[in-house]
Formats: C-alpha cells, structure tokens, sequence
C-alpha cells in the first residue's frame, strides 16, 4: 500500500476521532460500524456476530486505535470490549497490507487474566475475522504446550494468553516470529489483583519497542496508572465508567439477615424466584464448595467453579452452564471474572463484595443483550454500611426488602400447582384410574387425597421467619442513619440509661458526654470518672483504667496500658507524674491471676 493512501486513510481515521470525541457518550441511533472505516472483510464478521450499532466503549475506543494511537479505556465487563480492541486491531493489519499465512507469525497479543476470558476471547476473535482469515489461538497453563506452540508455529496471526504461560513459551525460545505490533491488555486491574504484575513487566521487556498498546480495565488504581506510564506512548484516556455504572435493566436489591441465616436465606430466594438460570458469588473457594453441597443436597442442579480445578473441569462447567443444562453456578470473583453468558436472570451476591468494582462485575452477568436482571445481596447488621458505601458510589437504588416467610413461599407454590393441574391433559389411563376408586370414594375425596399427595412433594422449606422483617428492618436504617448501634444489639448496648448523661457506659463506645464509668470498649467520654476496659473514659476522666484507659486531664492515675494522658503504665502519659507509675493489667482482666506486662526494653545500641 502507498504512502499516499496510508496518509488518506490516517486523515480519515483522525477526522472520525473528532467526530467521537465531540459525541456525548451515550450511543445514539446513527453510530454504525461502516463509520471507522473497518475493511469489508471485518464488517461482514460484524454483521455475521449479529451486532448492529457500536456500543460506547467501541464508539470511542474504534477510532483512536484505528489512528494507531496507544489507549487506556476504563470500561466494566460486558460491555463489548473485545470487540472494541479486537476489530481495529485486526483491521489495521489488513489495511497495511498483511495476509495471513504460515509463515507470517504473531501480529496481535492479547493478555488475559484468567484461563476462562482468554478462551472467551480467542473465540470471539476468531469469529470476528474469519471472513479475513484472521485466527486465533488461546494460550493458557493445563494444557499442552507442545500443542499450543504448534498451532502458533502454523502461522496464526492473534495469540491471547495467561501471563505464566506466556512466559514460560517466551523463555523456551520456541515460538517463531513472534514480534506482535499490537499489544492488549485486558481486564488489566484483575491480572494485577491475581499477582502477575512482574510478569507482565517482564513480557513487555521481550516485546519489540515499536508497537501499538491498548489496556483495558473495570478500575484505575494507582498501580494501573503506574504500569501505564511504563508501557505505554502518550496515550489516549477514555473513561466510561462515570456515565454507566449499572445496566439500568437490573433490579437491585438487598436483605439483612444474621449471619448463621445465609444459607437458608438463599434458599428461600431461590425457591421464591425460581430463576431461570443464575449465579451464586462467594468470597472463597471453601465456601463455594460448601454451598454447592449445600444446595445439591436440596435437589438443585448446582455446580461450583473456582480456581483449584482443573481446567478441563472448569470448561465443562462453563460449557454445561452456557448451554442451560446447569441451572445454578456457585462461583468465586476471579473464576467468573469474564465469564459472558446471555440468558442469566439473577445473581445473588451470597457474601458483600470485598470492593465496589467486584459488585460491578458480578451483578454484570445478568441483564446482558438487553434483558432484565435481578441483582439480591445478603447482608449482615454489621454490613450496612458497607453496602451504603457501595450503593452511594454506583449511584444506584437499593431495594430493601424482607425474605419471603414460608407461608408465602407455600402460597405460590400451590398457585403453580393449580396451573400445572389446569394445563395437564386427561389420559384413558388416568380415567380408567379414577374409575377404579370411585368404587371406594367420591370424586371429592379422591380429587383432595390427590392434591394432598401433591402437597406433599412441594413444600416450602426452611424456618417460618428469616432475616430481618420490614419493621426491625425500617429501625435499622434509622439507627444507621442516625448513627447508632448495630442493627443486631439491643437499643442500650453501647448506651447509658440517658443518652448525654449516662452514669454507666458499657458495651462498645459506652457513655458519652458526663457518663461517670465507662467501661467496655472506648467507654465513657467526656467527663466521664472512671474508664474501664479498652479506651475506657477520656476528656477529665478521674481515673482512665484498661487499655488507653483515661486520657485529657485525669486527676488521678491512668492506669494499665496506655493509661491516661497524665497517669501511669505503659505509655501511660508524662513519665514525670509520681503517682502513678509502672505498667498495670487491663481493669477488665483485673480479678485474673497473670504475669505482669513488662514493657519492652530500649534498645540502645548505636
């Protein structure tokens, strides 16, 4: 190709990255692929995808890669960013002139974090530019490198690889012309959270300098901004994060319960739902397990997915689920990570989050192509405001609702058992049945003893009343709001008989504000005589007690650890004061026979 047409189609491209970047965010009806000026090989791979307008991510990412520009784009899962890397990437090589055979080698890599999204995004690729011959080979450990290098070898122009296994091929020395021009990384945050952030900057250190990179990633952190800057050549900066954080077809909501009611809370959703196909997440992979045996044993087609298993179990599992023949997936955050399946109605969120974005991603794999979703979290007293946080950072709507009581469950499990009964045909065996006990009964009996036998194999499990009901659930959100005690303790626990004049704190933060004894954890502030326990009195207390027991002016002594501002012990304030000196046991462990704490001796060495 001439010099003189690369300079036209660069002008063209560039004129488009104006346009975009004028463009409000959100998709309009007249975006379409044949604007990026993609070759007609890729835009029949397009149509043959079935996609029809660009989503916001490709709107913007298209244009400035198709410029040749390296790129940041911040995007959450699910919203087309293999696409949004992969067709200007493989149409840049194809405008430049490259045809794909044995012996032109890797253009393109792709790095993924998970075994999963690699195959995920191996396959979307290959479909995308079939028509122009472009293939693609998944790279990933628990298979036969022998055989991953050969297909390499062949003359396969896009790799998308794990970080380890990449690696381990790179330093064999057995991959032949592999000097990508184009470089991706995808779901960049997730690859640095699992550890591989030294081998991804010992991968780019055997990548050739004149290159094109991309980075894709749900979050920003500091450490992603840090490998930017190393990697990357004056990049471009798209962000659509702060538009979309949630696909606006996801119903949200959360139900508080005790901790030991998870389970039979989830099971109570479940059975109340009764979701097509849905998604368990959990923290752990102890816990996935757990649960899955849990639900097995309640008769639901259930299957677990973490990352201990070998891989050939993990795509089964995918595969089983893709094809609706699972109905229930219990998994962890990074086995899922990437798992794109259309067709999920619910995800329960088993456990809170560790973080916002992992909420994100997980409540992502429902109300994918334009279907509804329902998103249902279970939360402790204690979780609140965790969740809070996370619905204030979203900009979300969370319903807070109570978990269904076995009456109701009970209820629309008969309403189905009389559609069921309605729908069902008569058959002459079942007449010639009916006939036979009419001879001992009348239709009437024999009609309830059948729907009682029904009954029977259609009851409502678990106990009458779960979580926390509309009422105590109304006093909670006010508690929270006002800031006071854990949704789960008794109104005076952590409080005096009078709020700002109690004479006896207790519990945790007990007394506040002229309360004589404190007591418990931080008990007793401002004014109050005697502390106690850890933190116990502050602010003029007389006499501070236990741990950090008394600070601010106590006329008295300090006490234990920390004790006073003015007191005794160890740290216990200015080592002038005579009257109280020498480290204390904590007051709540005053009555316990115990070694006395020495407090550890300077070391005055040089």
């Amino acid at each position: 190709m001439s010099n003189e047409t690369n300079d036209i189609i660069i002008e063209t491209v560039n004129d488009t990255v104006t346009e975009a970047l004028s463009e409000p965010i959100n998709q309009t009806s007249s975006d379409t692929f044949e604007q990026f000026g993609l070759p007609p090989e890729i835009l029949r791979g397009v149509r043959d995808a079935g996609f029809v307008t660009p989503s916001p991510i490709q709107s913007l990412a298209i244009p400035l890669a198709m410029a040749g520009r390296d790129l940041i784009a911040q995007a959450r899962t699910g919203t087309g960013k293999t696409a949004a890397f992969g067709l200007p990437a493989m149409s840049r090589l194809l405008l430049s002139g490259f045809k794909p055979s044995k012996s032109s080698g890797v253009k393109i890599l792709v790095m993924a974090p998970t075994r999963e999204l690699a195959l995920q995004v191996s396959d979307e690729l290959s479909k995308l530019g079939r028509n122009a011959g472009m293939s693609s080979v998944a790279v990933y450990g628990g298979q036969s490198s022998m055989r991953q290098v050969e297909l390499i070898n062949q003359g396969c122009p896009i790799v998308v690889a794990t970080p380890g296994r990449l690696i381990d091929l790179l330093e064999s020395g057995r991959l032949k012309k592999f000097e990508p021009s184009i470089v991706v990384l995808d779901e960049a945050d997730e690859m640095l959270d699992t550890g591989f952030l030294e081998d991804i900057q010992k991968i780019f250190s055997m990548m050739p300098a004149e290159r094109q990179t991309l980075m894709f990633s749900a979050t920003m952190p500091p450490l992603i901004r840090k490998l930017a800057n190393d990697i990357l050549r004056d990049p471009e900066y798209i962000d659509i994060t702060t538009e979309e954080r949630i696909p606006k077809d996801i119903e949200q909501s959360f139900y508080v319960v005790e901790e030991s009611e998870r389970r039979d809370a989830l099971i109570r959703l479940i059975d109340t739902e009764e979701p097509e196909r849905a998604i368990v997440f959990c923290r752990t992979k102890i816990e996935v397990d757990e649960l899955q045996t849990a639900l097995a044993a309640c008769n639901y087609n259930v299957k677990a997915l973490h990352g201990d298993m070998d891989q050939s179990m993990r795509q089964e599992i995918i595969r089983r689920f893709r094809a609706g023949e699972t109905r229930f997936m219990i998994a962890t955050d990074v086995a899922a990570r990437g798992l794109g399946v259309v067709g999920v109605t619910h995800v329960f969120n088993y456990h809170m989050p560790f973080h916002r974005e992992a909420y994100i991603h997980r409540i992502g794999r429902t109300g994918r192509a334009g279907q509804k979703g329902k998103a249902m979290t279970l939360v402790t007293p204690s979780e609140y405001f965790k969740l809070k946080r996370i619905q204030d950072a979203v900009k979300a709507n969370f319903q807070a609702r109570e978990v269904p009581r076995v009456h109701a469950v009970q209820k629309k499990l008969d309403q189905l058992l009389m559609e069921s009964i309605n729908s069902q045909e008569s058959t002459s065996d079942a007449l010639e049945l009916l006939a036979q006990l009419e001879t001992t009964m009348d239709v009437s009996q024999i009609a309830c003893r059948l729907i009682g036998l029904l009954q029977a194999s259609r009851k409502a499990r678990g106990p009458q009343r779960i979580g926390f009901d509309d009422e105590r659930l109304k006093r909670l959100i006010d508690r929270k709001r006002n800031g006071g005690a854990f949704g789960n303790q008794r109104p005076s626990y952590g409080q005096g008989r009078r709020p700002g004049d109690s004479r006896d704190g207790g519990g945790y933060r007990g007394g506040s504000n002229g309360g004589s004894s404190g007591g418990g954890y931080r008990g007793g502030s401002n004014g109050g005589s005697s502390g106690g326990g850890y933190r116990g009195g502050s602010n003029s207390g007389s006499s501070g007690g236990g741990y950090r027991g008394g600070s601010n002016g106590g006329s008295s002594s300090g006490g234990g650890y920390r004790g006073g501002s003015n007191g005794g012990g160890y740290r216990g304030g200015n080592r002038d004061d005579a009257r109280s000196s020498g480290p204390q046991a904590p007051r709540s462990y005053a009555d316990r026979p115990q070694r006395d704490f020495k407090p550890k001796r300077p070391d005055n060495r040089a």
